[in-house]
């Protein structure tokens, strides 16, 4: 047991405190900017994402709506979008609209809104350039109209990076 007391009283000898400067410790905290390119739930690390949203019952006219963004270069993205009906419709729409991360949240970036008359599908693959150095993602607008009804259904893509 005194062999015990004694190590005992040795360690504690060597142990010595130290004390942080909490106000330069809190205003660190604080000051701290967050990182645009930090990867959240909303993000992934491919160099594509894809988002494809049946009718939510089984629709008379809309079958689907799909979007897909893909990292083409440093400064530019591919961006698909398709409507499809289960049959001809009078009209038909297509709204893409491309979301960039700014300051930890997006916004919107730009607006592509396309119809067709008397169609069955409206797809549309455009390349686009955008700024590099943040996340960018497609969120979709899809829509069938026939004879007075009209049906539609939204997607969202994940952020992509754009280096």
């Amino acid at each position: 047991m005194a062999a015990g007391l004694t190590a005992g009283m040795l360690l504690a000898g060597s142990v010595q405190p130290v004390f942080a400067d909490s106000d330069n410790l809190m205003d660190a905290i604080l000051t701290e900017e967050i990182d645009d390119t930090e990867l959240t739930d909303e993000e992934t690390t491919e160099d594509f994402a894809e988002d494809t949203s049946y009718s939510l019952l089984r629709g008379t006219n809309l079958n689907l709506g799909s979007v897909k963004i893909q990292r083409m270069g440093s400064n530019e993205i591919g961006v698909f979008g398709l409507t499809q009906c289960h049959k001809t419709c009078s009209k038909v729409y297509l709204s893409l609209y491309i979301e960039r991360k700014v300051n930890g949240s997006y916004g919107t970036y730009k607006i592509l809104e396309y119809t067709a008359n008397n169609a069955t599908n409206l797809s549309k693959t455009l390349n686009i350039a955008v700024p590099s150095g943040t996340y960018y993602r497609v969120r979709g607008y899809h829509a069938a109209s026939n004879g007075g009804l009209k049906e539609s259904t939204s997607t969202l893509t994940q952020g992509i990076m754009v280096k």
